[in-house]
């Protein structure tokens, strides 16, 4: 079953979140963080397919600090927009949001972990390593192809993390990967020959079947270890 919910981030800023909750008891509960596209149709999916495997997922929506209910495709005119406003996000800003989503979801179902996107995978970076601040420590993250964690690698996660990369990833650069690597020899760290940026998203042409499942295989083993 899934739902829209309303939520009240910690600086006042109400905002939405799709919910999509499991048949019987949640094993534990995920945290989806949306690309720079919105809670759009393939966000909502992968909160569904948490569901079907026993959590209680959600996706909190970003964008409603800037404009509401925003869905965007990834055409031309929806990437210009969408680029647009990842200008305008400031990691700072987004943990709020964030961890409006993860108390939600902590209030019933115990352990949470938490997962995204390109720019949610950095969120899920970042709400492992300045989350607890805001009450977000996760018993678990794990991040897709998180552009622009560098700027954030030598700080410390408070919690284990796995984190998948394409190898021929244009918008990541290996430099990235690395100082990550070197800084945190204990974090799971995938690297997937011969696929790019987004490759784990069905609804983009950079979409590899087989590397997005073997991802997500390794995701759900590395969740169920540390939530259930």
């Amino acid at each position: 079953m899934s739902e829209w919910v309303n939520l009240t981030a910690v600086d006042g800023h109400e905002l939405k979140a799709y919910v999509a909750k499991p048949e019987g008891t949640p094993v534990g509960a995920v945290v989806v963080v949306q690309e720079i596209f919105g809670v759009n149709p393939s966000i909502q999916a992968v909160v569904d397919g948490y569901a079907k495997e026993g959590f209680l997922a959600i996706a909190p929506a970003l964008f409603d600090r800037f404009e509401r209910d925003l869905q965007l495709g990834y055409g031309p005119d929806d990437m210009k927009k969408a680029f647009d406003l990842y200008a305008k996000l400031d990691p700072s800003i987004q943990i709020k949001d964030v961890a409006a989503a993860f108390a939600y979801v902590k209030a019933t179902a115990g352990k949470v972990a938490v997962t995204g996107y390109c720019y949610g995978g950095l969120m899920t970076w970042v709400s492992a390593v300045r989350g607890e601040a805001l009450g977000v420590v996760p018993a678990c993250a794990v991040a897709y192809y998180p552009g622009g964690i560098g700027k954030f690698a030598t700080e410390q996660p408070t919690c284990p993390v796995m984190l998948h990369f394409g190898a021929d990833d244009d918008h990541i650069g290996t430099d990235q990967v690395d100082a990550v690597r070197n800084a945190h020899p204990g974090v799971e760290i995938f690297t997937y020959p011969g696929v790019g940026h987004a490759f784990a998203n069905f609804a983009r042409s950079s979409y590899n079947q087989e590397a997005a499942q073997i991802a997500d295989e390794r995701t759900l083993q590395f969740l169920k270890t540390h939530i259930s």
